[in-house]
């Protein structure tokens, strides 16, 4: 069903010089420490927050410290893949621009430095977003899912990441996107791909597992993790054109030679530490009826492989990109 990428990411054989496994032996850290931050209207489930204010099935990652720190390496990750543009769409001189899920609030405030001229709104069902932002860029709490009250024709760009565990019908919230979005305007989904791939055939079961897992999940619920093609027949049948398809290869670890793809392996195992029990704790536990024992075992083994610098896995995102007609097309 899944087509393996023609083009392999070539392993750096000084990685595999001295005899240990890990990572660590060869000086790549694998921890990190977390932020302090605050939020409202949560609940505490197995030791993580969730959000809980428009019912704690909307969105199934925590909202917590943890997880507020993994959203801002994610981003990071993700700035060095697209050579550190904030916005991969022809876009110029916006007006306004609307980031959906903003988290954290790090694009929508590194878009709001980089247009001063438009207005830029982060919406997300958690208000943990900083105080402190540029004088235009703000931030607000909103369901998504539900019938959204913006302007027809009122964004230049809709930017919409990492929302995949949250939609259950993506042709409406594609025209919700398609109806605010202003003539000759853009939109860009961005999400990650949850098939693993693995060019020597290395791949660690215990990685494997969690992936199918998450994949199994989320299919039950009908929240599926798009492909690319996907992601582009959404925008074709909201009636966007000129779609781009943009795929980035987001290894497991420093074991690529390829610089870029060594200094993003590296952060993914940071990003592994906490990323793994985010993406799959509630989804396993509430959705697979899974106890958090056993699915604690799947984290642990899953971060066991990526810290092996014995198994060269990878996985995609996917960033897909149209434009809304103009008047005269």
């Amino acid at each position: 069903m899944y087509a393996k990428p023609t083009t392999p990411i070539e392993v750096d054989p000084t990685i595999l010089e001295n005899s240990d496994s890990d990572y660590d032996s060869i000086g790549y850290a694998t921890t990190t420490q977390s932020l302090s931050s605050s939020v409202n209207e949560h609940i505490f489930e197995n030791g993580r927050r969730y959000h809980a204010y428009f019912g704690p099935d909307k969105n199934l990652m925590p909202t917590d410290e943890t997880e507020q720190d993994q959203l801002d390496l994610n981003q990071e990750i993700l700035l060095q893949l697209i050579d550190g543009e904030i916005l991969l769409a022809p876009l110029q001189d916006p007006q306004r621009i609307l980031d959906c899920r903003t988290g954290t609030g790090i694009l929508a405030i590194d878009a709001a430095d980089g247009y001063p001229s438009a207005e830029v709104i982060g919406a997300d069902l958690s208000p943990f977003q900083p105080l402190w932002v540029p004088p235009n860029c703000k931030f607000q709490v909103d369901n998504l899912m539900q019938t959204w009250t913006f302007q027809d024709n009122l964004f230049d760009y809709v930017h919409s990441r990492h929302l995949a565990q949250c939609i259950e019908d993506w042709d409406k919230y594609m025209s919700q996107i398609y109806r605010i979005t202003k003539l000759g305007g853009y939109c860009e989904l961005g999400e990650s791909g949850s098939i693993l791939y693995s060019d020597d055939d290395t791949m660690h079961p215990g990685i494997k597992l969690h992936y199918d897992l998450c994949r199994e999940a989320m299919e039950k619920i009908g929240r599926s993790f798009p492909t690319s093609s996907q992601l582009r027949t959404y925008l074709k049948n909201a009636g966007f054109v000129d779609i781009q398809i943009k795929d980035f290869k987001m290894p497991h670890g420093p074991w690529a030679k390829n610089p870029l793809m060594k200094k993003v392996g590296a952060m993914l195992i940071l990003m592994g530490e906490t990323g793994f029990e985010a993406y799959g704790l509630a989804a396993f536990t509430r959705i697979l009826g899974m106890s958090k024992e056993d699915a604690t075992e799947v984290f642990t083994n899953g971060l066991k492989g990526i810290r092996n610098k014995n198994h060269h896995t990878y996985t995609f995102f996917h960033v897909v990109y149209g434009q809304k007609p103009t008047e005269q097309e």
